[in-house]
């Protein structure tokens, strides 16, 4: 592996060996070395010296030729793609990986020689490149390559930059209008018996419902169904009746002018996925993807989605856990004014900036009225926000039968068969209270993110949470300095941002957001910091206390500046010792998950488990109180992990790791799998949030450490060098 620093690339450079795919493998570049080789690398058959089978010579070559300079290789695409499947992925999985146990070496021939003069290609990480870049050669219908030897040794940490900055954001991001309405508007998780796809615009967007209309008359042959949302469109029983026809909510679209046509259209705002199988708006997964993306200068990625956001609490009320319509009652955690604030700063001497900001510091005024701080998510004693989405049944995203072992026992009390029980139950023609509370809380662990989690499992709605008072904090505290900084102390509200009760042109001051982010201090302190222990914890508001359970979720009040700088120093002091490992911070302690087995299964937001969330909100709040060795360490010790597995597991980028596996910490047992590792030769995406963290947390770290993963040294040794070297 080659050590060289990551650099920005030109990407107008045809022989650059770090080009971008659509560079590298262009016509252009084929032409180019056509014309200084004699041959083409389009068509085989222009070279003089290959034999009629479009195969090189057979005669006598020389192995592992020297030279000075930076070598490349003439390749053949078909036949070295088979040659290396066959030789090197022993269990035929379409990935060379430390798991395949072939010869890890094939012979490649050199463009000085015309092919003749090999030189071999050796270990897991070069031929999982090869094959990788291999098949991306396929895809732009390549025959012959040449192949520079850097874009195989390229430094790992380097090598999977780019690939993030280059092309994993490019392959998670989406629009959705009539372009790919037909592919986009059907939802996998439509369980009736005629899925199609479906499209719900709100009143307020008539000329989206005209252009979705229009798409829809002139392609019949998509069967496009285009309906109209009812004004309450977060009402519980009418949510529930939309399931029997599930589809897309409309999100932001822009007036644009039709190259071709010289006509003026509507196209859907580009928004970035979580993973490749998405075609979704999430709601925080696009904060932890934009951290990444405003590093990699894709401000206009994320200012689309910001405005996506807007759209939505301004039609649909809240920021949705993703634009479906069974979605409609559920939101997700609120980073709305961090994200904002973040664009405003790239784009403050662009036209139009201050109204940019000034309607997303509106969109979360009303989103903080209208879901955080009402019922029933306010909890009327505490004054804190616990998750308590709205909802009727068993929610409908998931097939009835994933919840078969909770509800069979009682189908089998009503005399029902299993399907008629479950349409009783969702359209209240029995009642079973316990089930209501099942689903009340199994939506409200979706809601939070945290998805699935023995913290919050069966009593997540009674939880006055440490994440979403650290985050309303943080929105309080941003609300009242951008009222104050940007717009005079005074911000007048107008009817498209009014919550419920509110008359339009009432004015927002800063020291009302200011004496909110007061009170809701002295209350988190009251009942969530526990001094004895040196952590905050969840708060029951039905027990009337604690829970206990220890959480990363505990340093997220750092990140918003909830903490004060004492309790900052106890939580590096008595909490981050418990949360530290191998890889990074789990999302929760060993102790708190307590025994696992065939009877309680793991669950993904529990140990051993850890998420680009939790490193990121703990990297900023360390930073925010001054423990940058801290962050520092936590961060080389997340890349390190994820560079490790993208280096043995042919480039491998997932959704959740196990922090405390050296080895292979993508292998994850728990439910849902693991997002990311299930592609055929190369990675496409990654994953969005490990994408930002990888890319953030790169940012963070000086060349010294940078250069200390890409030669894959773990922590402990890197330190134990530096402390011997006095560093």
């Amino acid at each position: 592996m080659s050590s060289q620093a990551f650099k920005p690339r030109r990407t107008s450079v045809v022989n650059d060996p770090y080009a971008a795919p659509h560079i590298y493998y262009s016509d252009s570049r084929a032409r180019n070395h056509a014309r200084s080789c004699t041959y083409s690398t389009v068509n085989t058959h222009s070279s003089r010296n290959a034999t009629a089978g479009g195969k090189f010579p057979g005669r006598r070559i020389s192995h592992d030729e020297v030279s000075l300079q930076p070598r490349k290789f003439l390749v053949q695409v078909e036949p070295t793609l088979k040659t290396l499947l066959c030789r090197e992925d022993t269990d035929q999985n379409y990935q060379i990986t430390i798991d395949d146990d072939g010869p890890k070496v094939l012979s490649l021939g050199t463009l000085a020689s015309n092919a003749h003069n090999k030189f071999d290609v050796r270990g897991t990480y070069m031929l999982s490149n090869l094959l990788q870049e291999l098949t991306i050669a396929q895809d732009y219908g390549r025959k012959t390559i040449v192949l520079d030897e850097a874009r195989l040794n390229e430094n790992p940490v380097n090598r999977l930059s780019r690939l993030i900055t280059y092309s994993f954001w490019d392959g998670l991001t989406r629009r959705i209008d009539g372009s790919n309405i037909e592919k986009v508007g059907r939802d996998p998780k439509d369980w009736t018996a005629d899925p199609r796809p479906r499209i719900y615009v709100p009143r307020g967007a008539p000329e989206q419902h005209e252009y979705y209309t229009r798409v829809a008359l002139e392609h019949p042959e998509m069967r496009l169904d285009v309906q109209w949302l009812q004004e309450d469109c977060g009402n519980d029983a009418y949510v529930r009746d939309l399931n029997a026809a599930p589809g897309l909510l409309a999100i932001a679209m822009e007036k644009y002018t039709d190259p071709t046509t010289g006509k003026t259209d509507l196209r859907g705002l580009p928004f970035v996925v979580p993973g490749g199988r998405f075609n979704e708006l999430y709601g925080w997964d696009s904060y932890m993807e934009s951290l990444g993306l405003l590093i990699n200068d894709r401000v206009d990625l994320v200012k689309s989605m910001v405005i996506h956001f807007c759209f939505c609490i301004k039609h649909y009320g809240k920021i949705l856990n993703a634009n479906r319509s069974y979605y409609l009652c559920r939101s997700q955690p609120p980073f709305l004014t961090d994200m904002a604030l973040r664009v405003y700063d790239r784009i403050r001497h662009e036209p139009g900036a201050l109204d940019f900001l000034r309607e997303s510091t509106l969109a979360a005024i009303k989103e903080y009225y209208s879901v955080w701080m009402c019922a029933p998510r306010l909890d009327p004693v505490t004054n804190l926000t616990r998750y308590v989405p709205g909802g009727l049944g068993v929610p409908p995203e998931t097939e009835a039968s994933h919840f078969e072992h909770i509800l069979a026992p009682y189908a089998k009390k009503h005399g029902m068969t299993f399907d008629e029980f479950v349409d009783a139950y969702n359209y209240q023609r029995v009642s079973e209270p316990e089930l209501d509370e099942y689903f009340l809380h199994d939506r409200a662990v979706r809601e939070s993110g945290h998805d699935t989690s023995y913290r919050l499992e069966k009593v997540a709605a009674n939880l006055a949470v440490v994440d979403v008072n650290a985050l309303l904090y943080k929105y309080e505290c941003d609300i009242g300095r951008i009222i104050r900084a940007y717009f005079g102390s005074k911000l007048e509200v107008p009817a498209e941002f009014c919550a419920k009760g509110q008359k339009p042109g009432h004015v927002e001051t800063p020291a009302a957001w200011e004496r909110r982010a007061r009170n809701r201090r002295l209350a988190v302190d009251k009942y969530l910091w526990d001094e004895e222990a040196g952590m905050y914890f969840d708060y029951d508001t039905v027990k009337k206390e604690r829970t206990g359970y220890e959480s990363a979720t505990t340093f997220w009040p750092m990140w918003s500046g909830l903490a004060t700088p004492r309790q900052a120093q106890v939580l590096v002091d008595h909490a981050l010792p418990k949360f530290e490992a191998f890889g990074g911070l789990v999302s929760g302690t060993e102790k708190s998950r307590g025994p696992v087995g065939l009877d309680r299964p793991n669950r993904q937001w529990d140990y051993p488990f850890g998420w680009a969330p939790q490193q990121i909100l703990a990297w900023v709040g360390l930073q925010r109180y001054g423990y940058d060795a801290e962050a520092q360490r936590l961060a080389y010790r997340w890349i390190y992990m994820v560079t490790k597995a993208f280096v043995d597991f042919n480039g491998v980028v997932v959704e959740k790791y196990d922090v405390t596996r050296p080895i292979d910490p993508h292998k994850v047992e728990a439910e849902y799998g693991n997002q990311g590792s299930d592609f055929k030769g190369v990675p496409r995406e990654g994953f969005g949030w490990v994408n930002a963290s990888y890319i953030y947390g790169l940012e963070m770290l000086p060349n010294h450490m940078r250069r200390a993963l890409g030669a894959l040294t773990t922590w402990d040794r890197f330190e134990k060098a530096t402390e011997a070297l006095g560093l």
